[in-house]
């Protein structure tokens, strides 16, 4: 059962069909066997790179399809219900290209952004350490100026991506200032001196690689710094608000996917003489996941029309963040549930949903964290 989008323009009803059409020969037909075996999807990152998939919300003067975020979001969604790593991965690749797009130099923007976006390369987002996951300001990352070049010496961990990304968008300490001594960087993937650890070890989306990843003496050229020096938080933290849109966009559509699966195996499943559909208590529990899955998907279309209007849409995205994926937390395992004992089998992919969406609730800040940032956007707006 497709979801009946409302899409602004006809253009974003052709890309709808042909994100459609690629979810279903090019995507769905392998997440099963690559999640089971850990293997990394770099042939989908490739296929969706070819079809423009890669820079949908970036202008089309760089290589990208100049789409609004309301559009980008629908097809990010579509794509995670047909294989969630590679939704996290195009999510994750959109907000490590953010930071050029966005705070890059004219430059910057001539010389990356094309090959950033352009579908061959794919990017990863190097902000969180050991000691400094949702608190950034406790980084201890370094890049100090040397010459023409900036040296990074530190660790970033919880990388996705981590030793398959071809470019890092990386944050370093630059000074002891709390606020301003964290700098943006571009480090490309053949730099001497990056190096990773073994990939985690993983509940779910084990398709998507997490490494942490090492800097010793990593040489960047000055000309790689983005944005001002010291403007680094501000940066990271924009590219969040983002960022936490399409992990919402990623987690609906996973509720969704378990959603069809469980109405489906509803239909069919017999018990009594009767498909188990037929019986009320089910029904209202296939109502309820439809119910969240659908304020899901309009809590994250709120937010992103506001982002497309130029609002501050700060609030709405932690709300997004938090609302979609509490949301696939709680359709995936009621699909696990409808399956009775094989929902907890891997004869059906409703386990392997449940797995997935557990992180969405953890990974670009937790959803405890979300609550912080909605309380105090909430009470500054009321002062």
């Amino acid at each position: 059962m497709a979801v009946d989008r409302l899409l602004p323009t006809e253009e974003s009803t052709d890309l709808l069909a042909l994100v459609r059409d690629l979810c279903e020969h090019e995507l769905a037909p392998y997440a099963a066997k690559a999640e089971e075996t850990e293997s990394f999807p770099r042939d989908a990152f490739r296929t969706i790179g070819r079809a423009g998939l890669l820079g949908l919300p970036y202008p089309e003067q760089y290589g990208g399809a100049e789409q609004p975020y309301e559009v980008y979001l629908q097809m990010l969604e579509e794509i995670a219900a047909a294989w969630m790593s590679v939704g996290v991965g195009l999510s994750v690749h959109t907000m490590t290209s953010y930071a050029v797009a966005t705070f890059g130099t004219p430059d910057q923007r001539e010389l990356l952004l094309p090959d950033m976006v352009g579908g061959d390369l794919l990017g990863a987002y190097a902000l969180s350490e050991p000691q400094a996951g949702s608190d950034i300001s406790g980084m201890t990352t370094k890049a100090v100026r040397d010459g023409n070049d900036y040296v990074l010496n530190g660790t970033k961990s919880w990388i996705t991506h981590g030793s398959q990304a071809d470019f890092y968008t990386t944050f370093a300490r630059t000074s002891a200032d709390q606020k301003h001594g964290i700098s943006a960087f571009h480090v490309p993937a053949t730099s001497e001196g990056l190096s990773f650890g073994a990939p985690e070890r993983k509940m779910g989306l084990t398709g998507s690689t997490t490494t942490t990843v090492n800097f010793d003496n990593v040489r960047v050229p000055v000309a790689n710094l983005i944005g001002e020096e010291g403007a680094g938080m501000r940066i990271a933290l924009s590219a969040l608000d983002s960022g936490r849109l399409g992990i919402a966009a990623c987690a609906t559509g996973l509720a969704q996917a378990a959603l069809e699966l469980a109405a489906s195996y509803a239909q069919e499943r017999k018990q009594f003489g009767h498909a188990i559909s037929d019986f009320q208590g089910l029904q209202f529990l296939l109502a309820d996941m439809a119910a969240a899955t659908e304020s899901a998907r309009s809590t994250y279309l709120q937010a992103a029309r506001r982002r497309d209007l130029g609002r501050p849409f700060t609030q709405q995205a932690a709300i997004a963040k938090l609302v979609c994926t509490d949301a696939a937390m709680k359709v995936t395992t009621d699909a696990v549930q409808v399956l009775g004992g094989y929902g907890y089998t891997r004869e059906f992919p409703a386990e392997r949903y449940m797995r997935e969406a557990k992180v969405t609730q953890i990974f670009e800040g937790t959803n405890q964290i979300q609550r912080l940032v909605i309380s105090r956007d909430l009470l500054r707006s009321v002062r």
